[in-house]
């Protein structure tokens, strides 16, 4: 399956373990980074999004397959 891509800024959600959340992406990763002890796989043909939810602030990592974009 096919990873959506994305930009800074655009609104998406995901289904996390409370429900879906919605947050907008701050950044982009296109190599394996670090966060917390815990690598994160990333490629350029693979990102991993960073974003921060719109209601609680708390910043996520996920795959573009992991998210759909909100449309306003």
């Amino acid at each position: 399956m096919q990873s959506r891509t994305f930009e800074i800024g655009d609104i998406v959600s995901w289904n996390s373990e409370a429900g879906y959340v919605t947050g907008r992406i701050r950044a982009i990763h296109t190599i394996p980074f670090m966060v917390n002890g815990y690598q994160h796989h990333a490629s350029s043909t693979n990102p991993q999004y960073e974003i921060e939810s719109l209601k609680t602030r708390h910043i996520a990592f996920h795959k573009g397959i992991a998210l759909r974009r909100v449309v306003s």
